[in-house]
């Protein structure tokens, strides 16, 4: 079977850059920001985002574009006879799969805020009332799995039509409505009367206060933030590596995904702070600041509901394109591993999918337990803890190794296919800090990971 390919070079740049950019951007950089000390911690940030994320960013492009596989066959053509490394290939599908397992809930959590938003369901209520919004919407099963089934549905659709007249095209269009809110969004915030201490609070370093907070709590959750935000390590991006050509060197298309993820990350935070220090409420008060302190502002402020669906839309196609690539993923996997078409992978993946996402649904009411304490507190924190603390540092970790020892592919093939095209190239000089010094850093991401889970 020929291998599909994507249109045009921004189709590639926007499925890729839809990938990184998730709720992880527009939910949890804000408020690990605020909790971080705000601007130093958005320096830092940016710094380890070059150091950390992008390099690894350029060798699973690389692994995918050479091998012209999905990430379960990718290592196969491209590992020396006898060697191992392919055996990460299914582990790549198994961190897709359990990425799915809650992301597809969450997203599902975003629409329905939008359609209580822009229905006026959410007018007219007190702090409590908001807040008793998103428990009812928690403890009815109904509710959570109509629009996890709902998600699951729309995206499976859209794949099945096929890479570039499904993925392509509506990722293309979705993403450019998304930037398009957000700067609407982010235009208004900067006309409340709190901007200015928001703005100051989120961009200006401010190094007292980062030892408030704690000089290496930050940077670690900086470093951590950096790492997580561009979903390396499961393969999510290797897939859309292995629909382009070789015009374009893999470093400067790289750069190019991570300063969208990053505007959207500012964004996000520029969207958000005016709104928090205009009206008095915790900016760092974690997952409730997205489902209840800004739907308590939003039916507060004039045109709230305006703004509020607008707000929730963008919410809800942030996880709709990380959706809608890690669909794709395990969609081509599927059909590289059984030789099926596209319509049968999409159809098995539809039921799959929605089975897998149901323990995530019911950890919030009948499957309740007090042992997923240590976690977080319900199967979504269980299920986000193994992607975030094992599947995607270990994942990241082995695509790295692959790429710069002899054990591996090895650096000059990594550096031929990286280079191959026109744009920035990844230079000899990097090859020591690439090989000896990044991976102590992700072992160290991983390591401390587990140390702040369990033994902190």
């Amino acid at each position: 079977m020929e291998r599909e390919t994507l249109k045009s070079r921004l189709g590639f740049i926007l499925l890729s850059a839809g990938c990184a950019i998730g709720i992880g951007n527009v939910w949890k950089f804000p408020y690990i920001a605020g909790q971080g000390g705000g601007g130093a911690f958005v320096l830092f940030y940016l710094i380890f985002l070059v150091i950390l994320g992008l390099p690894i960013m350029t060798m699973e492009f690389a692994v995918g574009r050479a091998s012209r596989k999905s990430p379960v066959r990718a290592y196969q053509a491209l590992e020396k006879p006898g060697q191992k490394w392919h055996i990460h290939g299914y582990f790549t599908l198994i961190g897709c799969y359990l990425l799915m397992m809650f992301y597809t809930t969450v997203a599902g959590w975003m629409l329905h805020y939008f359609y209580m938003t822009a229905a006026g369901k959410l007018a007219g209520l007190n702090a409590e009332q908001v807040a008793g919004k998103f428990t009812e919407m928690l403890a009815s099963p109904a509710t959570m799995t109509f629009w996890m089934v709902f998600v699951v549905v729309v995206g499976i659709l859209v794949c099945a039509k096929g890479l570039q007249s499904g993925l392509e095209r509506v990722t293309k269009g979705m993403m450019i409505a998304l930037l398009l809110i957000m700067v609407v969004l982010a235009v208004n915030s900067l006309f409340m009367p709190g901007a200015k201490e928001g703005l100051s609070f989120f961009l200006v370093p401010d190094f007292t206060r980062m030892q408030e907070v704690g000089v290496v709590n930050t940077l670690v959750s900086a470093m951590n933030q950096a790492f997580f935000t561009l979903s390396l390590g499961i393969g999510a991006m290797s897939i859309f590596g292995s629909y382009i050509g070789k015009e374009h060197s893999l470093l400067g298309e790289s750069v190019r995904i991570v300063v969208l993820d990053t505007f959207v990350a500012i964004t996000a935070g520029l969207i958000i702070f005016p709104a928090c220090f205009t009206y008095h409420v915790d900016q760092t008060s974690g997952p409730s600041l997205i489902f209840i302190t800004l739907p308590n502002i939003f039916a507060n402020m004039s045109m709230g509901r305006l703004w509020g669906s607008l707000f929730f839309l963008f919410m809800a196609f942030a996880a709709m394109s990380t959706v809608l690539a890690v669909f794709e993923n395990i969609i081509c996997c599927g059909m590289e591993l059984t030789g099926c078409s596209r319509k049968k992978s999409s159809l098995v993946n539809l039921v799959l999918i929605i089975l897998l996402s149901m323990p995530c649904v019911l950890g919030y009411n009948l499957w309740a337990w007090d042992g997923f304490a240590v976690f977080g507190g319900a199967v979504l924190d269980v299920e986000d803890f193994l992607v975030s603390n094992l599947f995607l540092p270990l994942g990241s970790l082995v695509y790295l190794l692959f790429c710069v020892t002899r054990y591996g592919w090895g650096w000059q093939n990594y550096k031929k296919e990286v280079n191959t095209g026109e744009g920035l190239k990844v230079q000899d000089w990097m090859r020591g800090y690439l090989t000896y010094v990044l991976p102590l850093i992700v072992v160290f991401i991983f390591a401390f990971g587990l140390y702040d889970k369990f033994l902190a």
